[in-house]
């Protein structure tokens, strides 16, 4: 059987190791392209008819493998954080709801409040596959009940763009709540699309450090000693701040382990390559982003203690400012100022990485491996931050890495 003609941005995509999963191909061409596992345990598409050229075109336009422009168009705009009107920290005033969340549960109530007044009809989010709890599945939310069971980190693949079309033809009005590429990908689809910025009229994304693979979420159940068949439910994150990684089995036991261990010790060794050449994982593109606001030691290291959960609130757009403000007002969230200076020191693993991402790309460029598009993300600037001598270190490790085969 003669293969259908391959899509060029997805062959250069899948060809640079360079897809995040987000589902933008499944969803703007539903009928020609698919999201399936592929090991070690990440979504990828497979293409099974040809791209119509508006499909194609779309596509390369909007693919976070391939493009990500950003234009601070009169915001502050930081070389490490990107764009952004305010900053703050809160958290949800419903205390269940701060409990439940990863950190104060302040994007789950900025949800809870855009439902709440008329803002959207319906929520599109990542929650628990239903026959596979460490593994993700898209949910429409429409209540308390739904965004409470959906809170807390979900570190493991997730394609909340595959049924784009599906959305589309509902009708309602989404707030759409996406890793920094899926929102990416979304916002970059709305410049072209009105039908597409009509249906997701509020874009909300988080502070994120990477995708680990389904074998991720399997390595911590082993370390766990728990059973994957016996296993009824997991949590990667949440109870608590910031909560422990929880398999709850059949017979009602449970078996946890800390998030330094489950994400620090495992989780991260398990990222997949287009995360660590990433320039944006601090959603960008999104009207709002929350985040850890960690407590810190005397050197301004971030502390891993379990603590009431406080939500850093990063409102990018001026709309972004106007429902939090709004939330607030109702009294569903607690803000006050953030100071931008401390987030480096709280904020590490994101530092790190967009300092060090110049020196990862020149090294792929070096070998002339594909690497996307980055536009508009002062990638040189953060780059400057970096000692040269720390530069030369990332450029070197990943020239040796992707010369013997391995993920940068």
């Amino acid at each position: 059987m003669t293969s259908p003609p391959q899509s060029p941005s997805l062959t250069r995509a899948l060809r640079g190791n360079l897809c995040a999963g987000c589902g933008l191909c499944a969803g703007l061409a539903p009928d020609a392209v698919r999201m399936v596992d592929q090991a070690p345990g990440f979504l990828r598409p497979s293409q099974d008819a040809p791209l119509t050229d508006t499909q194609e075109k779309a596509l390369s336009g909007a693919c976070p493998a391939l493009v990500q422009k950003v234009e601070a168009d009169g915001r502050t705009d930081d070389p490490l954080w990107g764009p952004y009107v305010s900053m703050q920290t809160g958290w949800s005033t419903d205390d269940e709801l701060r409990y439940a969340g990863s950190s104060g549960g302040a994007l789950s109530m900025l949800l809870m409040h855009l439902l709440q007044a008329d803002v959207v009809d319906a929520v599109i989010q990542t929650g628990t596959h239903a026959d596979l709890p460490t593994q993700n599945a898209t949910v429409i939310t429409a209540d308390l009940a739904g965004i409470r069971a959906a809170a807390g980190s979900r570190y493991a693949p997730s394609a909340p763009l595959a049924d784009l079309q599906d959305h589309l033809a509902d009708g309602r009005r989404f707030a759409f709540v996406g890793k920094p590429c899926d929102v990416a990908a979304l916002r970059a689809l709305q410049a072209r699309d009105p039908e597409v910025a009509r249906a997701f009229p509020v874009l909300l994304s988080f502070f994120c450090a990477g995708v680990p693979s389904h074998s991720g979420g399997m390595a911590v159940l082993a370390a766990l000693g728990a059973d994957p068949d016996a296993t009824s439910a997991f949590r990667f994150r949440g109870n608590g701040w910031p909560g422990q990684a929880t398999a709850t089995l059949s017979s009602g036991e449970t078996r946890s382990m800390s998030y330094h261990d489950s994400w620090g010790g495992i989780l991260s060794k398990h990222v997949q390559h287009r995360c660590k050449i990433c320039a944006d994982g601090t959603g960008v593109a999104a009207d709002i982003v929350c985040a850890d606001a960690w407590e810190s030691d005397a050197e301004g290291y971030p502390l891993f203690e379990e603590a009431d959960g406080v939500s850093l609130i990063v409102a990018r757009t001026a709309k972004g400012a106007d429902l939090l403000a709004q939330a607030v007002a109702a009294k569903r969230i607690t803000a006050q100022p953030f100071d931008v200076t401390q987030l480096a020191a709280i904020q590490p693993g994101q530092r790190e990485r967009r300092r060090a991402l110049a020196a990862r790309l020149l090294a792929l460029r070096l070998l002339g491996r594909p690497v996307p598009d980055y536009q508009g993300l002062q990638i040189m600037t953060a780059a400057r931050q970096n000692p040269l001598k720390r530069n030369l270190r990332n450029f070197l490790g990943t020239l040796r890495r992707a010369l013997r085969g391995r993920e940068a």
